[in-house]
């Protein structure tokens, strides 16, 4: 098939990583299609990572760099990259290079027979407590916002263009990855899952066990709570209210 693909990375002080990230990505995108993009959503990076996107543009143009002028939160890059995003089909995966984005061959005949492919981490390849953090927030998602799913903060998902287009993404932080899938299932689209692999982080920090992020992602649930809860009944009362007239 001839796809069509934005391929993002969302990006705070990655310099250890993300010149063998894009550089493995533009490996397997030429294999699959003329057709595509990179675009790094640099959150306020402080060290090198500019330099080495730069200098990775000049030489393939495909590549493309927007930055934050601060760090605004994991919500704020993904809202940036989808919305910015050109073709067809939009991917994102981390810029940490823990996922292995050739795996995206698997995730692409998929796309035929849903909108949306999400990835689940087989074996996930982090730190005890992460373990405990993710399996409390998944069980928390689950319950009040009738989200099935197995790793809903998994950072390697493909979307159609036309779904991304349709949802309005509202929580600069953490939540917005739950929040994307809530209001993509609200709206009727099919999602499916894959298994994918999941490898430690060759360099740099990972920030998502910070405090200040789960404080952030723990307060957005508070303040969106009330529109994402209800979105899990809208389809209900709409079909009844059908019934009725």
């Amino acid at each position: 098939m001839n796809y069509n693909i934005s391929l993002f990375f969302p990006c705070y002080n990655e310099e250890d990583n993300i010149e063998v990230t894009i550089r493995k990505a533009l490996k397997v995108l030429k294999s699959l299609t003329d057709t595509f993009e990179i675009i790094v959503v640099d959150d306020g990076s402080r060290d090198q990572t500019e330099k080495i996107v730069k200098r990775l543009i000049n030489e393939d143009k495909r590549i493309k760099l927007i930055q934050h002028p601060q760090n605004k939160g994991y919500g704020a890059v993904l809202r940036t990259g989808l919305k910015n995003a050109r073709y067809d089909l939009i991917c994102f995966t981390d810029a940490d290079g823990q996922f292995d984005f050739s795996q995206i061959r698997e995730m692409l005949p998929l796309i035929g027979d849903a909108e949306v492919i999400i990835g689940y981490r087989r074996k996930r390849k982090d730190a005890f407590y992460r373990l405990v953090n993710a399996k409390i927030y998944g069980l928390v998602i689950r319950l009040f916002f009738g989200l099935k799913v197995r790793d809903v903060d998994c950072g390697f998902k493909l979307f159609r263009k036309k779904v991304i287009d349709d949802i309005e993404i509202e929580a600069q932080g953490a939540l917005a990855s739950a929040e994307i899938l809530v209001k993509i299932k609200s709206k009727g689209y099919r999602i499916r899952e894959i298994g994918v692999d999941h490898f430690s982080r060759f360099g740099g920090k990972s920030t998502g066990a910070n405090l200040k992020v789960i404080f952030k992602a723990a307060k957005e649930l508070f303040k969106f709570f009330p529109k994402l809860f209800s979105l899990r009944f809208e389809k209900y009362f709409k079909r009844k209210n059908r019934d009725v007239c």
